[in-house]
């Protein structure tokens, strides 16, 4: 599979490394938004900046090449974007972390939160804490989260950062240096405290994820997500 990337920072980088331990080609490295000719790739993955991420997703469409996407901050175009793919019959896929365990992650979040909607004396929070060069805050993968709980919790609709609110998720966002990422929410009542984590350990997780993606999403048009590449939910 020859593969494009779209962003290459740190996370490229370890895409790069992932992709050709799995036996596909680089065909494209960039971090500029034009000058390269996206037709000369299978797929593309792209993690590049919030304001170049919806022009990369809208060309891979436009010449027919299946795009990833783990780029986060720009998701007030993604009703957009998603139109754009089903007009050009394009293939798609979004996620605010591509991580396998991440993704499992998200599914037992949504099943906690469902449960514990029942129990109205737990007030639900949550931490996250990122290297100090993650540029959104709090993290795509929080905002998930989040989501998450929010469909599925009876009792909250919004989230917001630090403070509590009623029916509002507080999120304490952290940036330490060398942290790729870890995700805590906490249940907590006058009594006890009921809590889930995922910790990632280093990018090679998210970048495994991507690339596995991209092999699911070849031959195939639509928009799909992790759960569709998983199976799970």
């Amino acid at each position: 599979m020859k593969i494009a990337l779209l962003g290459y920072g740190k996370m490229g980088q370890t895409i790069e490394k992932i992709a050709i331990e799995r036996g596909h080609d680089i065909v494209i490295k960039t971090n500029d938004e034009d000058g390269y000719d996206i037709t000369s790739a299978d797929v593309a993955i792209d993690f590049s900046v919030p304001n170049a991420a919806f022009f990369n997703i809208v060309k891979c469409f436009k010449q027919g090449v299946p795009v990833i996407s783990g780029t986060t901050g720009w998701l007030d175009n993604y009703s957009t974007a998603e139109a754009i793919c089903q007009e050009e019959n394009g293939a798609f896929i979004y996620a605010s972390n591509f991580s396998l365990g991440v993704n499992i992650f998200f599914e037992l979040n949504k099943q906690l939160a469902k449960m514990m909607s029942k129990l109205e004396s737990y007030k639900v929070s949550m931490e996250e804490v990122h290297h100090t060069e993650k540029l959104d805050t709090p993290s795509g993968t929080a905002i998930s989260l989040a989501e998450g709980i929010i469909a599925e919790h009876i009792h909250y609709t919004d989230w917001n950062l630090v403070s509590r609110r009623e029916n509002t998720i507080p999120i304490t966002a952290k940036r330490i240096d060398n942290v790729p990422g870890t995700h805590v929410i906490s249940y907590a009542s006058k009594t006890d405290t009921i809590t889930i984590e995922h910790e990632a350990h280093s990018r090679e997780g998210f970048a495994l994820g991507a690339v596995i993606a991209a092999e699911w999403l070849q031959d195939k048009t639509g928009v799909f997500t992790m759960k569709d590449v998983l199976n799970i939910g």
